[in-house]
């Protein structure tokens, strides 16, 4: 049997459990009357955890040798001067364009015959003149409405009451002066900028040749007069619309109560009166900048020198003529095939017949 403190809290209902079971089944009243003095078995506690042992004590480490200086970098020799560019030499002007030729005069262009005139529309007959609309029966006259009788007058309104008069609010407290902003230092004057150079004068445009002037266009023939359109019929005028009713007058309303006076809204305190802001120190002047130098002027450029004529090419030798080619000789003509008759294809159908006969009746034998 087990010792562990768990399996003793189980057991031991379950022994309590098998004795019930096997004692004989009394009545009820006898079961009511168990003496329940007995205390209930003490409630079993967890063992203790055995003591962990200590750790050992963790050697100390040896401490580290220091590390050696490292070695200066020698220092670096100063670059050499760089030589001086030479000056660039100034590029050559170059030459103007030459004027251009003038163009030669256009001849004018050769004037336009002038068109057969067309000949004129024939007249159309005259539209047949349309019969006349019967005449409309007129609309029945409509029966007259009774009048409506008149509505009950209406009471008049009651004067309606004043309304009550705004109490006046207090005067708002005015807002303290500003301090005036310091005055700006006065900038010092920009350099002007250097004048540019003219641009070079163009060359004028030749004149344009004048265009020759367009002959007019030959006058249209006059259109025919159209037909006039026939007169429509006067229709029937309308009758007249009734008069219609005047409205009844409408009563007057019934007079509202009045309302009744509000009370007089409590004076508001006046508002305590704002402290003045002390004054702002005045911002320090700022010191004027130092004038720009003015900028060094360019050195011109030197003027370029010619260049040396170049040499003439020499003058190449003329390629020697090609001998002309030997002409070629024709082909000698085909000679023409003579025509196959008719009477050659049936002997050849002929024959080929006879081949394949001899060679089947050959076989027949040799079996």
């Amino acid at each position: 049997m087990t010792t562990s403190p768990r399996w003793r809290y189980v057991l031991a209902p379950a022994a309590l459990a098998a004795a019930l079971a096997a004692a004989p089944l009394t009545t009820a009243v006898t079961a009511h009357a168990q003496d329940r003095t007995t205390p209930y078995p003490p409630h079993p506690q967890k063992a203790a955890y055995p003591e962990k042992p200590s750790f050992p004590n963790k050697p100390v480490h040896p401490e580290r040798p220091a590390y050696p200086e490292k070695p200066s970098y020698p220092e670096r020799p100063a670059y050499p001067e760089r030589p001086s560019y030479p000056e660039k030499p100034v590029h050559p002007v170059k030459p103007a364009y030459p004027e251009r030729p003038s163009y030669p005069e256009k001849p004018a262009y050769p004037e336009k015959p002038s068109y057969p005139e067309k000949p004129a529309y024939p007249v159309k007959p005259a539209y047949p003149e349309k019969p006349a609309f019967p005449e409309k029966p007129a609309y029945p006259v409509k029966p007259v409405y009774p009048v409506k009788p008149a509505y009950p007058e209406k009471p008049a309104f009651p004067e309606k009451p004043a309304y009550p008069v705004k109490p006046a609010y207090p005067e708002k407290p005015a807002f303290p002066e500003k301090p005036a902003y310091p005055v700006k230092p006065v900038y010092p004057e920009k350099p002007a900028y250097p004048v540019r150079p003219a641009y070079p004068e163009r060359p004028s445009y030749p004149e344009k040749p004048v265009h020759p002037v367009k002959p007019a266009y030959p006058e249209r023939p006059a259109y025919p007069e159209k037909p006039a359109y026939p007169v429509k019929p006067a229709y029937p005028e309308k009758p007249a619309y009734p008069e219609k009713p005047a409205y009844p007058e409408r009563p007057a309303y019934p007079e509202k109560p009045a309302y009744p006076v509000k009370p007089a809204y409590p004076e508001k305190p006046a508002y305590p009166v704002k402290p003045a802001y002390p004054e702002k120190p005045a911002y320090p002047v700022k010191p004027s900048y130092p004038e720009k130098p003015a900028h060094p002027v360019k050195p011109s450029y030197p003027e370029k020198p010619a260049y040396p004529e170049k040499p003439a090419y020499p003058v190449k030798p003329s390629y020697p003529e090609k001998p002309a080619s030997p002409e070629k000789p024709s082909y000698p003509e085909k000679p023409s095939y003579p025509e196959k008759s008719q009477q050659h294809h049936e002997k050849s159908e002929h024959k080929d017949g006879d081949e394949g006969h001899e060679s089947g009746h050959g076989g027949d034998q040799d079996d």
